[in-house]
C-alpha cells in the first residue's frame, strides 16, 4: 500500500493501480478516490477509472464510488510575440528566437496563430499536417523545436476566411495540443490588437509579451498600440525588438538604414519597457527564411544576433 494513503480502518485495501492512488476514503457508504492520471492517454485513463470503480464497488460497505482522475501538467511559460503592424518580420523573429531558446537548453514550442498569414511552415521548412492523438494535435518537430500552425490545417494557397470565433477556437486547439515536456511556448500572433490577441490573454494569460517593430515611425505608432493593449490587460511587456535596423551592403560592406535606426530603442525608453536588441535587414536572413533554413539553426553572425536576444529574454522571464 502507498504510505500515508490508507489506514487500518480503510476498507479499500485491494484496489488496482495502487501506485497511482493519491487519496481514498469511505464515508456513509460512499468511496471517494483520487487517481493520478499524469502521462496517461485518454483511453488508458478511462480504463483505469472503470477498473478502480468496479473494485471499489465490490468492497463490502461501499454503495457508491466517486473517482477523480487528476493529472499534473508540466509547468509552461507562455510568451506572446506581437506587433501592431504587419510586415515587420515578426514571424521570422519568432521562429529564430524559438530556435535560439532551444539551443540555450530550453524545450520550446512555437504556435503560429497568425490567422490570415501563417508562415511558420515555410520558415521552418515543414508543411506536413499534424497528427491527432486522444483528440489533441501533436506538434511537428523542426530544428529542435515543436510547432503548430494554422497554415498546416489548410491546403497551400487557400485563404483562411474565418470570423473571430472560428479563429479564436482554432487558437485554443493549438494551445491545448500535446506539447509534451515543452517548457516555453511562444505564440506568434497576427498583427494588430484584435480577437486573437484578446482570446489568448483571456484564456491562457501569457507571462509576458515581446513586441517586434521596425525603426520607422509608422511601425512604431502601431507598436505603441500593441504595448498599450498588453498594459491594459495586465500582461507585462518583456521588451521591444528592433528588426530590419541596419543593412550591410554585400559588395562594399557599407552600412545603411533604409527604415532608420534607434527608433524602437527610443520608444522602449519612452514607454518604460526593456529594449531587447536589434536585428539587421539581411539578405541572408531573407533567403534562408524562404528556403526553410532559419539562420538561428545554422550558426553565423545572424544566428548570434538571435542568441543575444534569447539570452535577454530568458533572463527576463526567470525573474
Amino acid at each position: 500500500m502507498c504510505a500515508g494513503v490508507t489506514h487500518p480502518a480503510d476498507p479499500l485495501t485491494d484496489l488496482p493501480h495502487d501506485e497511482r492512488m493519491r487519496s481514498r476514503k469511505v464515508a456513509n457508504g460512499v468511496a471517494t478516490i483520487i487517481v493520478d492520471a499524469t502521462g496517461l492517454s485518454q483511453s488508458d485513463s478511462k480504463r483505469i477509472e472503470e477498473e478502480v470503480r468496479a473494485a471499489a464497488l465490490s468492497t463490502p460497505g461501499v454503495n457508491e464510488a466517486r473517482i477523480a482522475m487528476t493529472a499534473s501538467q508540466p509547468a509552461r511559460t507562455l510568451i506572446a510575440i506581437g506587433s501592431g503592424k504587419g510586415g515587420v518580420g515578426k514571424s521570422t523573429v519568432s521562429a529564430n528566437l524559438a530556435i535560439a531558446l532551444a539551443k540555450a537548453g530550453k524545450k520550446v514550442g512555437l504556435i503560429d496563430a497568425d490567422v490570415y498569414g501563417p508562415s511558420q511552415p515555410t520558415l521552418l521548412g515543414r508543411h506536413d499536417k499534424p497528427e491527432a492523438k486522444d483528440e489533441k494535435l501533436v506538434p511537428v518537430e523542426a530544428h529542435g523545436i515543436r510547432f503548430l500552425s494554422l497554415g498546416q490545417l489548410v491546403s497551400p494557397g487557400h485563404a483562411l476566411a474565418w470570423r473571430g470565433p472560428m479563429a479564436t477556437g482554432a487558437l485554443a486547439n493549438l494551445i491545448e495540443a500535446d506539447w509534451g515536456d515543452s517548457e516555453l511556448l511562444l505564440v506568434d500572433l497576427p498583427p494588430g490588437t484584435g480577437d486573437v490577441q484578446l482570446s489568448l490573454i483571456q484564456r491562457s494569460r501569457p507571462v509576458g509579451a515581446v513586441i517586434i517593430s521596425t525603426p520607422q515611425d509608422l511601425s512604431l505608432i502601431d507598436a505603441r498600440r500593441a504595448v498599450d493593449l498588453f498594459n491594459k490587460t495586465s500582461v507585462p511587456v518583456i521588451g521591444i525588438i528592433e528588426n530590419m535596423a541596419t543593412y550591410i551592403c554585400p559588395h562594399c560592406g557599407g552600412a545603411s538604414h533604409p527604415f532608420g535606426t534607434g527608433g524602437a530603442e527610443q520608444a522602449a525608453e519612452e514607454l518604460g519597457v526593456p529594449f531587447l536588441g536589434r536585428l539587421p535587414l539581411s539578405l541572408a536572413i531573407r533567403e534562408a527564411s524562404d528556403a526553410g533554413r532559419p539562420p538561428a539553426a545554422f550558426g553565423g553572425p545572424d544566428a548570434e544576433a538571435f542568441n543575444l536576444i534569447a539570452a535577454k529574454l530568458l533572463a527576463a522571464v526567470a525573474h
